[in-house]
Order: structure tokens, then sequence, then C-alpha cells
């Protein structure tokens, strides 16, 4: 057995659910790509995109001495429809990454072990991102054969649906390289169709200044009032345009059980959310990704889905906060109650 079909035997092994092999100057598009969407303002209030451009765009800047990358998928496929939570306006409706533990916990612990396996067996060094980093994962993805960007922008592979994370060990090993994946998208369009805030300007094109994941997490401040109604219950995050694509009907089930939605954030009742203080949100989310955004983010979230619901019983909820400390929360509540009271 070659060492990258041990290594791909040992990723399976220790509950990845695909691997693929890629080289670090596999993907020379991406930085043209990453400039013009910074140069037209798509990146919103994430500066770190523009900062660190240059490794971003181009893998063998960010290590010189890799000589392989390493990618890896990790299922995290809901058990229940993420849409249905859409349909409860009096509740919120939580991305489906996000209803557990914090992913790049699991998936980094995960990837060590397979870096160490990897060094124990043939030596060399590694290097292991999940993507808090500057590595562009999906076009590295697709280059390794683990599938293609969609037209949402999201890696889609035959075998796993779209409902999966991706992790990378650069390493200075020289491993076998996979073929790239092959878009498979055709005529589809139901992922941009699909978007409630218009975010696709253009198929395979995202403008991330009207994406609901990034508004309800990267965005702080004040939401701009127009698109405050395309959030609809949105509180962290938006599925839609993964939850629509058709190639989902050959996801498999996660084997990590720490991915399974705890019971209390599938649609938690809205008016319960907007009474946190902050000891409350932080000891709710307490090992979940919500918990980085804050509770004053937060909570102008839930005060837009409040203005959102048409539900006269959630305004109570929305005038308690209307002294809240936070001008954005404030706001927020302002905003809910001019709609409910309309």
């Amino acid at each position: 057995m070659s060492l990258t079909a041990a290594l791909r035997a040992q990723a399976l092994a220790e509950g990845f659910s695909a691997m693929g092999v890629t080289r670090p100057d596999a993907i020379p598009e991406a930085a043209g790509r990453l400039a013009r969407f910074v140069a037209e303002g798509r990146h919103g209030q994430m500066g770190w995109m523009a900062e660190r451009m240059t490794w971003r765009g181009d893998p063998a800047a960010l290590w010189p001495e890799a000589r392989s990358v390493v990618m890896l998928a990790e299922v995290y496929s809901p058990d229940d429809d993420p849409m249905t939570a859409i349909a409860r306006p009096e509740a919120g409706a939580i991305s489906v990454y996000a209803r557990n533990r914090d992913y790049h916990d699991v998936v980094k612990k995960r990837l060590k072990r397979l870096g160490r396996w990897l060094i124990e067996r043939a030596g060399g060094e590694i290097k292991v991102f999940v993507d808090t980093a500057p590595v562009m994962e999906k076009p590295l993805a697709a280059a390794a054969g683990l599938g293609w960007q969609g037209k949402h922008t999201n890696l889609v592979s035959r075998a796993l649906g779209n409902w999966f994370f991706l992790g990378a060990i650069f390493t200075t090993l020289a491993l076998d390289h996979d073929a790239p994946g092959v878009d498979r998208c055709g005529a589809c369009r139901a992922c941009l169709d699909a978007c409630p805030t218009g975010a696709f300007p253009a198929p395979y094109q995202i403008d991330a200044r009207r994406c609901i994941s990034y508004l309800t997490i990267e965005h702080h401040g004040p939401v701009d009032p127009a698109l405050r109604p395309g959030l609809g219950n949105r509180i962290y995050g938006c599925d839609d345009c993964l939850a629509v694509c058709p190639w989902n009907k050959f996801a498999v089930r996660a084997r990590e059980v720490r991915y399974a939605a705890r019971a209390d954030l599938i649609a938690p009742p809205l008016a319960d959310l907007a009474a946190l203080d902050d000891a409350g949100f932080r000891a709710r989310f307490s090992g979940s990704p919500i918990k980085r955004i804050g509770r004053d983010r937060f909570v102008r979230n839930v005060l837009y889905a409040i203005g959102n619901s048409g539900s006269p019983r959630l305004a109570g909820a929305a005038r308690d906060r209307l002294a809240d400390a936070d001008d954005t929360v404030r706001d927020a509540a302002r905003w809910a109650l001019s709609r409910l009271e309309t």
C-alpha cells in the first residue's frame, strides 16, 4: 500500500468522510478571483481577507516548504429538514453546523491525530488548518478531487452532498495527487433562487454584504434596514442554498455525535433568547460556535427575527430591550416594535 493510500485509510478510520491530495500551487486562478472580490467590496467588514490576500490567494506562499496539501471532508448532515424552522416565525432558525459543538475544535483535533500518524509513518513536517487561517479550503478541496464549487460557491460532492466541513494538512512530504473535481451543477439554479436576500450576483459569485450568514455572524453594528426583512427568523447563519441542493440526495449521515443538534437549539423560542443577558448567553452557548459573536450581536439578530415574526405576542420581548446597554440592540428593538405595531 502506498503512503497516500495508507493515509486515506487512516483518515477514514479517524472519522473523516473523504480525503484528497493536491499541490500547493494547484489553484493559480484563486489569487485573481480573491483580488476582484475584495476590490469590489464584496467582503464587507471582513478586513482580514484584504490584509492576508497574499497567503490566502497562494497556498505555496503560506508555507513554501510544503509539497502536498491533504484536504479532508467531515460530514455534518442534519437529521431533520432545516427549512422547517423557517416556517416557525416565533422561533429562531440556527444554521445546522452551529446547533451543537464548535466544529473547529472537533475537526482540528482529528486533523492533529492524523498528522501525527503521518509523521510517525513517514517523517516530514505538517501544518493543520481549519477555517480560521488564510487558506482557501474550497478551491483546494476541489483541486484535490473532493468535489466542485457549486453555483452557491460552496463545495458539492457526488458522494456526500454539500453538508460537510473541510480541513487541511499541509506537509513537506510528496504524496500522490488526486484528479480535480468536475463541475456537475449543469443548468440547475436552485441554490441561487433560494437565497432570501439575493446574495448571488451571478452563478459562482457571492456578495457577502447580502449573505445572511455574513450579516448574522460577521457583520457588526446595525444591518441595512432594507435587508432585515429578508433575514426572516434566521438568527445565526443560513442554510437555504445548501438545503435545496439536489445533490443532497446522496448525503450520508454524520458519524460524529457532537454534531447532532441539541434539543434547545432546534427552533428555540425568540422571546426566551431576547431576554438573555451576557451571563445567560455565555452559559447557554458554551462550547458552541455561536458564542464567538457575543450576546449583543446575537440579541440584535433575535430582535430582527421578532420584527419579522408578525406576532404581536412578541412585542413585549422587543419592548424590554428598548433600554438595553448596547446601541445596536436598542436600534433593533425599535425596528422590531415598529414592524409589529404597524
